[in-house]
């Protein structure tokens, strides 16, 4: 059902965004990528035969409406842009910070939204991401559970107000992703383990079992608002 379907990927240069990229590409699709990285997409498009590429910052309204202006019509939109989480305990939040954590994941996703819409197939979808934070957070996560709620709430609306136009949003949790990149390795495959450990199928996602919902989505013509958790079972633990 995605042959030929001109797929756009805002975030597709790395982790589930890239791992939605390459199942596109393999059923057919013609994929456009984008991110702020240029090295990032250069890396990602020698893996994505026949893919197209561009470097835009998401934060930009302007600069992504220009994006969409010259890609023209499109049948689906996935945004999977996001930087790394911002954990914090209330008292240490830095409220500035905290601000700017909304710009890529909620207010770059809505300009992307708004200028795509009148350039997507009536028969397309627009697939966004949120995180398992927004319903089972920890202390620590009140940005970032605020920011998941958002995209959930979004998405229900959206589904209403741009219908035929099919709007839903994958919930992952657990996912080895670059967004981790920072934390010491041994910090970071000690964090993996112990959620493994946790998780009722005992491991921690890798991108592409988080990629195959997007597609689902994509393809699901009788599904619109829904918001879909993949997280291992991690909110019932």
């Amino acid at each position: 059902m995605l042959k030929n379907k001109r797929i756009v990927i805002l975030g597709g240069s790395a982790g589930i965004g890239l791992a939605v990229a390459e199942l596109a590409v393999r059923e057919g699709a013609h994929v456009v990528i984008a991110s702020s990285n240029r090295a990032r997409i250069d890396s990602a498009l020698a893996r994505l035969t026949g893919a197209e590429g561009h470097v835009v910052d998401l934060r930009d309204e302007s600069a992504v409406g220009q994006l969409f202006e010259r890609l023209g019509r499109l049948d689906h939109l996935v945004y999977t842009a996001g930087e790394e989480l911002l954990l914090a305990p209330l008292a240490e939040l830095d409220l500035a910070r905290a601000r700017q954590f909304f710009e890529l994941r909620y207010w770059g996703a809505l300009a992307a939204i708004k200028a795509a819409t009148g350039r997507l197939a009536r028969d397309g979808s627009i697939v966004l991401t949120s995180g398992a934070a927004g319903h089972r957070p920890h202390p620590g996560f009140a940005i970032g559970a605020s920011v998941c709620a958002a995209m959930e709430a979004v998405t229900r609306t959206l589904a209403v107000e741009l219908a035929p136009i099919r709007v839903n949003v994958v919930i992952p949790g657990f996912v080895d992703t670059p967004l981790w990149s920072k934390m010491p390795a041994e910090a970071r495959q000690q964090m993996f383990r112990d959620a493994a450990a946790r998780l009722p199928v005992g491991h921690v996602a890798e991108p592409s079992e988080i990629a195959e919902h997007y597609l689902g989505f994509m393809r699901g013509r009788y599904v619109t608002g829904q918001s879909l958790i993949v997280d291992g079972g991690g909110v019932l633990v």
